[in-house]
């Protein structure tokens, strides 16, 4: 037994070597999720296996996965419910990974999503953006501006695929993602320098957008808040502030602190120019053991303080990205009620 522990310690050893040797030192790591060398390789281990669009057909909803731009290679997976009564509202979803890792492919986010199509009663257009370092930020802000503008396409398009446009009502879009997914949603909209509200909204017709869902919203600061100091966090917890800076360092334009306005958007208060932006319902789901919690309480205080229309809901006992991550009872039970109050909220606009 000594023995085969000290060759397969020995192998390991030569295989770390050979890397370095191939690739140069390791400048950044997350363990298990991606690790980024000198020469700017970047290897991301398959910890969460990808899987088909298939679906039980129990489930009552069918999948497919459609590609939206061949030359950037940005796709996305539908999921459309089989028995829906009138046009369904659609929600443009971003996964979460801190902007380096993750996929709509990603069997949780497969999952959840085939699940929270099922119990909104909505279409789920579910976006595989580019990835960061290889491409920094705004690279995923413009795949789902991309994407917005591929849907506008569609719905001007007079022999478009029947098999989900016939059953979409343009005029009741969401937006909608988790962690890095969240910020996605929120920046595509309101990042600086974007075009203010009208010129938005007359650019996206016939679309239109009614509200946004932001699941855990990743956001950051060089200043910490109370949560990223002292909240312990599980060894197997989906976010560690190490783990959240080194995104943050991976993702951000060269040069950028955490009080980049991507990152932070409280930075300087709310912007002035946000004030027509952010006229859209907007719904806050955060975690009481997320370590993120207070950031996203004081996101949602400062949109509340500005006029504008936020609600939020606090999951008790439940960590980052638990709807995807976690199989414990109490998330699976957390998970139901995060699906229901983002039916009452679709449902309530």
């Amino acid at each position: 037994m000594g023995t085969r522990n000290v060759k397969d310690g020995l192998n390991l050893s030569l295989q770390i070597d050979k890397d370095c040797h191939q690739h140069g030192a390791v400048t950044e790591e997350i363990d298990g999720l991606i690790k980024v060398y000198k020469d700017e390789h970047v290897e991301r281990p398959k910890i969460v296996p990808c899987v088909t669009s298939d679906l039980p057909h129990e489930l009552g909803v069918t999948s497919r996965d459609i590609v939206i731009d061949k030359f950037t290679n940005i796709w996305a997976r539908f999921y459309v419910p089989i028995k829906c009564h009138g046009k369904l509202p659609l929600l443009v979803y971003f996964h979460g990974g801190g902007f380096c890792v993750g996929s709509a492919a990603w069997s949780c986010y497969h999952d959840f999503l085939a699940k929270l199509a099922a119990e909104t009663s909505s279409i789920i257009m579910s976006v595989n953006y580019r990835l960061a370092p290889e491409n920094p930020l705004p690279a995923a802000y413009d795949d789902g501006i991309k994407a917005l503008m591929w849907l506008k396409q569609q719905a001007l398009s007079v022999g478009a695929d029947n098999w989900w446009t016939s059953q979409f009502n343009f005029s009741n879009i969401f937006l909608a993602g988790d962690s890095a997914g969240a910020n996605i949603a929120y920046n595509i909209i309101t990042r600086p320098g974007s075009s203010n509200a009208g010129q938005a909204a007359a650019a996206m017709k016939p679309l239109s957008l009614r509200g946004i869902v932001l699941i855990q919203p990743f956001f950051g600061g060089e200043a910490r808040t109370n949560s990223e100091k002292y909240l312990v966090q599980s060894p197997r917890s989906a976010l560690s502030l190490a783990a959240s800076d080194t995104y943050w360092r991976l993702a951000l334009p060269c040069g950028s602190n955490r009080d980049h306005p991507w990152c932070n958007p409280l930075a300087k208060g709310l912007d002035v120019e946000l004030e027509d932006l952010l006229r859209f319902p907007i719904m806050v789901c955060i975690s009481e053991m997320d370590i993120l919690k207070d950031r996203s309480l004081e996101f949602v205080a400062s949109l509340d303080r500005a006029g504008k229309m936020v609600e939020h809901v606090v999951h008790k006992g439940v960590g980052h990205a638990f709807q995807i991550l976690s199989k414990s009872q109490l998330s699976q039970t957390r998970t139901l009620e995060m699906m229901s109050q983002i039916k009452d909220f679709i449902s309530g606009i």
